[in-house]
């Protein structure tokens, strides 16, 4: 009698887990294929140290003065990797724009290594949210550092494509002026470089008044990206804006820069959109 039930209650667990495994395996099919239909692409924005997920409202207004609109979405990370949405992403809106920040915005090596943990986390939602693959990036100062620590350690192919990163007075030397003089974060990058994905396409922005820095990175730290990214990827561009806001915290409001991420990353998402 007593083998009778272990029986039976053995059965009924089994036909429960055959239930349940044909559940998930039907919902993570569904959710694939939703991802691999997907014609969403949008462009996900870090801010720098210190900065707040409102770092590029000005930036958003000035691009939405092209039509069409793009709709921006807000997501702030908190210190355990807890994750708040504000904003949302319109019904037809392919290409939003998708700000990722984080609570604990403090500066340091340490730290670009946890924003780049808890960046993947937020990706992780946003493609089980929105159910997208492609997208590009934007990377303001140490935001494009967190991007890049992001692409060798955690990035995959498999899951994600990302055809675009652009950073902005990134400085990938942190304040040497030398790059004779390499910091460890420095060294680490160059190191992994070969993890950096062969399909991208990088451009990395200088802002200037003197042609030494931009008021607060100097600009051999932003153009000791090369060391990283040239003959890594698929194509490395380097440029420099002077003039009016080329000074670090101006960057992104650059018109310039406006124009580089038009022509650089919106132009050819619409046109793969079509």
């Amino acid at each position: 009698m007593k083998n009778k039930i272990i029986l039976g209650i053995s059965l009924v667990f089994l036909i429960i887990l055959g239930i349940y495994g044909n559940h998930w395996v039907t919902q993570t099919s569904t959710n694939q294929a939703k991802i691999q239909n997907s014609r969403m692409t949008p462009i996900i924005f870090i801010p720098g140290s210190s900065a707040t997920i409102n770092r590029f409202d000005q930036l958003f207004s000035l691009l939405n003065e092209t039509p069409p609109a793009h709709s921006v979405l807000k997501v702030e990370v908190d210190r355990k990797g807890k994750l708040t949405y504000i904003g949302n992403i319109n019904a037809n809106d392919q290409q939003p724009f998708i700000v990722v920040g984080f609570e604990n915005n403090n500066d340091g090596y340490n730290n670009i290594k946890k924003q780049s943990k808890w960046l993947t986390t937020a990706l992780t939602s946003l493609q089980e949210r929105y159910h997208f693959k492609t997208f590009s990036a934007v990377g303001h100062s140490n935001g494009g550092l967190i991007w890049t620590n992001y692409l060798e350690k955690y990035y995959d192919r498999q899951t994600f494509n990302l055809p675009t990163l652009m950073t902005l007075g990134t400085p990938f030397n942190f304040s040497e002026p030398s790059l004779q003089q390499r910091t460890e974060m420095l060294k680490d990058f160059i190191q992994a470089s070969d993890k950096l994905p062969p399909d991208l396409t990088m451009f990395s922005i200088a802002g200037t008044d003197d042609y030494t820095n931009d008021g607060l990175v100097p600009i051999q730290s932003v153009i000791a990206g090369r060391y990283i990214y040239q003959k890594r990827i698929k194509a490395y561009t380097q440029i420099t804006v002077s003039g009016d806001n080329a000074q670090h915290s101006n960057l992104p409001d650059n018109p310039e820069i406006v124009k580089l991420i038009q022509t650089n990353i919106i132009n050819p998402l619409n046109a793969q959109n079509k």
